[in-house]
């Protein structure tokens, strides 16, 4: 690690816990290292990234809070009296490094624990007359629920309250943080994701060989869905329907909740491919080109956008509504036979890709960013 003590302290710290989070820092992060600016990257440890900060070329990080778990989450879909210990811890911890190191702005991105606990520890509230600005990148999504998703919902609340400058990612967004009234200046500027999936696809392009049939890519892993066994066995009914091939990157948490039900044995497995977690960069290329995906997360449905991919999303609420109104983004929750009419339509090809412009905009945002930091 640079021992940046002994030289100019960067002007900017970056927090990070999750896979997710990074994956959409990451351009921001080779943007800065392209231009020859240092930032201190603070690792939270909630997810483990080592492996991934090598497959993006960007450095490890300088300062880990706490010890990074060798499964794929500290937490395994559990909010319990570890976890909230854990966050609280956190705060402080954040607090006191940023203290220490002195930055002029502090970005974390999402909604997830790790983003909350940067959001609080990073405000006025535990630091007063500090000299930073706090960014929350990704602001302003809304399921329009507390507990769907959760505690997604309220984590992102958490942070845009907390922010100094809040960057929204999208019209709707935008709107969503004014009619808020939050004290932090919002500017709408677009969601990394788009530099993100270009970036990597064009690494994944030089490494992987399309498949020779088409696919169905699958990515479950909610934890709402995880702790139900009857929303699982309506999952595995409905993934059952698919007549092409399905793919299904299977997370550690899943397969754990599926043994533990008596539903892995269901799984279709002459359909269904079960696959090991893919990195990123094969897990973009397998999105980029397949027919159409099955998910159950957040940022996936933004991936879509990007390559044009019907997604059905087994979910009764999203906070990337933007995704509803471009035609390929179909929220059936765990309906089986709303889910299975639209995995149906898709397939006989009745649903029609328009061309549509992207609602998180257009790539070279993660540029625009660095430049509005300076």
């Amino acid at each position: 690690m640079i021992d940046y003590m002994q030289n100019k302290s960067p002007k900017i710290a970056i927090i990070i816990g999750t896979k997710a989070e990074l994956i959409k820092c990451m351009p921001v992060m080779v943007e800065l290292q392209k231009q020859k600016r240092d930032y201190w990257f603070i690792h939270t440890g909630q997810h483990p990234l080592e492996k991934i900060c090598k497959e993006f070329d960007i450095k490890e990080p300088d300062f880990t809070m706490s010890k990074e778990p060798k499964i794929s989450t500290k937490f395994w879909s559990k909010i319990n009296k570890f976890s909230l210990f854990w966050f609280l811890l956190m705060i402080f911890k954040i607090k006191k490094k940023l203290k220490e190191i002195k930055p002029k702005y502090v970005i974390y991105h999402g909604d997830t624990m790790s983003t909350a606990a940067a959001s609080i520890g990073s405000s006025s509230l535990l630091n007063i007359n500090k000299n930073w600005k706090n960014v929350h990148l990704e602001a302003g999504l809304r399921s329009g629920s507390l507990w769907e998703p959760f505690p997604e919902e309220i984590s992102r609340n958490i942070c845009d309250k907390f922010s100094d400058i809040l960057l929204a990612v999208s019209d709707l967004s935008e709107k969503n943080l004014k009619k808020e009234k939050l004290k932090g200046k919002i500017i709408k500027i677009g969601n990394t994701i788009i530099d993100s999936s270009e970036y990597i696809y064009k690494k994944a392009g030089k490494k992987f060989k399309k498949e020779k049939e088409e696919y169905a890519l699958i990515n479950i892993h909610r934890h709402e869905h995880l702790r139900n066994k009857e929303s699982l066995r309506k999952i595995i009914e409905i993934i059952n329907v698919i007549r092409t091939k399905g793919i299904w990157p299977l997370h550690d948490n899943t397969e754990y909740y599926l043994k533990k039900y008596g539903l892995f044995d269901k799984i279709n497995q002459e359909k269904i491919l079960i696959t090991p977690l893919k990195t990123y960069e094969e897990f973009i290329f397998l999105l980029a080109n397949c027919k159409y995906l099955i998910a159950d997360g957040g940022s996936i449905q933004e991936e879509s956008l990007v390559f044009k991919k019907p997604c059905v999303i087994l979910r009764k609420r999203t906070e990337r509504q933007e995704g509803l109104s471009t035609g390929i983004n179909f929220l059936t929750g765990v309906e089986v036979e709303t889910a299975k009419k639209v995995i149906k339509d898709i397939e006989v090809n009745k649903i029609k890709i328009k061309n549509f412009k992207n609602p998180y905009g257009e790539v070279g945002l993660s540029k625009k960013i660095v430049e509005m930091l300076k």
